[in-house]
């Protein structure tokens, strides 16, 4: 029986090898590219959503969200909305019943994508709601893909410039890597609900 853990140590997360989506990472730079790119994504039975922005370094100020990352098991889309803004099609994939829509802080990703475009998000599973069935209370998918998944996820690219003329190949991977974890936690989160094969691990009680 393996342990996984109520709050997962951060500092143990260095130690732990990296993971990377290693499937195939699409950019999407034309409303004309958007409706095959939907199209394909409908047809999957779920998805794993995450967005980025460009940081920005003083108080009060913010930035529309620049990209979409859109994941299937073994193909990630990334929309740069900066760009194309949020199409029609991108706004139907968004809202609609199927498939169903996996990520972490979607209130957060939702609130960004209506700035560009008002709809109303359909069939999604909030992953830091779902985890507290086995007893989790971290939040971070960076603890979360550590402690389910003995995996360190690179947080190194977060605060790049997503509004570059060009994304870097180690901005592409993250920006996968992140909205496919989300398809890997549901994936584990499932099965240890099922199989019941672990222990959780509490802290002491003061």
């Amino acid at each position: 029986m393996r342990q996984i853990f109520q709050h997962f140590d951060k500092a143990a997360i260095a130690q732990l090898p990296v993971e990377a989506f290693g499937g195939r990472i699409i950019v999407i730079l034309s409303a004309g590219e958007v409706g095959r790119a939907a199209d394909y994504l409908m047809r999957a039975p779920r998805i794993g959503i995450d967005t980025e922005t460009r940081p920005t370094f003083h108080r009060g100020a913010m930035h529309p969200v620049a990209l979409l990352q859109v994941s299937t098991p073994d193909t990630c889309f990334l929309f740069r909305l900066n760009r194309i803004g949020l199409p029609p099609q991108l706004v139907r994939l968004l809202s609609a019943e199927g498939p169903q829509k996996i990520g972490l802080s979607l209130a957060d990703d939702w609130h960004q994508l209506c700035r560009r475009a008002d709809f109303q998000p359909g069939n999604y599973l909030e992953l830091q709601d779902y985890v507290k069935r086995l007893g989790v209370a971290d939040m971070s998918l960076q603890k979360l893909y550590a402690n389910l998944l003995g995996r360190k996820i690179s947080k190194s690219q977060r605060l790049t410039n997503w509004e570059a003329d060009v994304l870097t190949e180690r901005q592409k991977v993250y920006a996968a890597t992140d909205a496919w974890a989300c398809l890997r936690l549901y994936d584990e989160i499932n099965r240890l609900l099922t199989t019941r094969d672990f222990c959780l691990i509490t802290p002491p009680q003061p």
